[in-house]
């Protein structure tokens, strides 16, 4: 509820002009109940927390946060992502088992410290590259013509701040001259 006051403000509207996207998951229950209760519009996905955290950090996109617990791997994509566009993050180690909180504990890490995006990607030159295979809320899927496919892309680095889609046209009868993958 806090977050949502202080994105609110920082917009300069009501809480109810706060969306926040959120894994459609029975660890949520209560989170959801509470963004709710503190009048934020509450959007749930059912899997692909990547592209709602890269969302958030872009204008015009009608999403302002994505909270609750995801993945490590898909964690430390998005905030990879972030850094490039400028935006943030924080999350917590989250283990989902007693085996797996011991093992972070023997590796030395806290479970209550507070991750930054800094934190989950170090370097000051950070790229993105990322395809999209089947359709989505960032990237079409793939689609294939007579002559090939075409893919969307998107591209970014954190040092320049550019960000770049790319719809590229693949021809298979060129492909398959130096290549061993068979297209067809």
């Amino acid at each position: 509820a806090e977050n949502v006051r202080r994105v609110a403000k920082a917009k300069g509207v009501e809480a109810s002009g706060v969306s926040v996207v959120v894994l459609d998951r029975d660890r949520h229950v209560e989170l959801i109940k509470a963004l709710r209760e503190a009048g934020a519009k509450v959007f749930l996905i059912t899997d692909g927390d990547v592209a709602p955290s890269i969302a958030a950090a872009q204008e015009g996109t009608g999403v302002d946060l994505l909270m609750g617990v995801g993945g490590t791997p898909e964690g430390v994509i998005s905030a990879a992502a972030l850094k490039c566009l400028g935006g943030g993050m924080q999350g917590k180690l989250w283990p989902r088992t007693p085996e797996e909180r011991q093992t972070i504990l023997d590796q030395g890490y806290d479970l209550d410290r507070v991750l930054s995006t800094d934190d989950l990607v170090a370097g000051q030159d950070v790229f993105v590259a990322a395809t999209g295979v089947t359709t989505g809320a960032l990237l079409k899927g793939v689609r294939y013509t007579e002559a090939g496919a075409v893919t969307d892309s998107l591209v970014m680095r954190s040092r320049s701040g550019t960000f770049r889609r790319i719809e590229a046209h693949h021809a298979f009868e060129k492909l398959m001259k130096f290549s061993r993958i068979k297209y067809r």
